[in-house]
């Protein structure tokens, strides 16, 4: 009688090995260890917009803070840099502002939040200069921290987003705490952050890139690759 040269119910050893190999892959992709995804482009100053996702967390914010400043010696806001950094991710998500490149300018006005030489006292909770014109300035004053982040993220929602038409919700998701929102016009009209200075937010024509500059040494402190 015929035999088999294998046993019934049991595939020829190709037939096994080709599913084993499904068998490992299928298990992989479950477990999220199949192929390794792109890595993201890297960031540039040409392409930084002011609208979009912040590309570090609130703890990578303060990890390059805290590295760079010795841990916040002379910090001087009445909130601690965790909440600080938390509260610009999320009044940034909240109106889609990138809160991290806010948080990074900042650190520039501010002088890494010691107000040092500043015409604005830390009091203000002024963060971003507002109302700190070279002409006839009249800083804007805040009753809190959060209120003036607030009013930053608002203020540069007014120059990088057209629909930003009043300070009102809608279009904002949150009350209005910028006092000159209204000053902003034509809404909309810097989107990119490298179009800031020169009379866009501020009268220094190398304003935009000390700027980046602090934003390209966060991401690049958190691994995140720039250009």
């Amino acid at each position: 009688m015929h035999r088999h040269s294998h046993r019934p119910g049991r595939f020829p050893r190709v037939q096994r090995t080709a599913a084993l190999v499904l068998a490992v892959g299928a298990l992989l992709a479950a477990a999220g260890c199949g192929p390794a995804a792109p890595p993201p482009p890297p960031v540039t100053a040409d392409a930084l917009t002011v609208m979009g996702a912040p590309h570090v967390t609130a703890q990578q914010m303060v990890a390059w803070f805290s590295a760079r400043t010795g841990h916040a010696s002379g910090w001087k806001v009445t909130e601690w840099p965790p909440t600080v950094a938390l509260r610009y991710i999320e009044e940034g998500n909240a109106e889609h502002v990138a809160g991290d490149v806010a948080f990074a300018q900042a650190v520039l006005e501010t002088g890494w939040f010691r107000f040092d030489n500043s015409t604005v006292p830390p009091s203000y909770n002024n963060f971003a200069g507002i109302g700190a014109t070279d002409v006839n300035p009249v800083p804007a004053t805040f009753p809190s921290v959060q209120a003036g982040i607030r009013a930053q993220i608002q203020h540069l929602r007014a120059y990088a987003d057209t629909t930003a038409t009043s300070c009102a919700v809608p279009p904002l998701h949150q009350p209005c705490a910028d006092p000159r929102f209204d000053l902003v016009s034509p809404k909309g009209k810097a989107p990119y952050w490298k179009q800031f200075g020169n009379g866009v937010w501020a009268t220094d024509p190398q304003y935009a890139a000390k700027v980046w500059n602090l934003y390209r040494d966060m991401l690049a402190f958190n691994h995140v690759p720039v250009a």
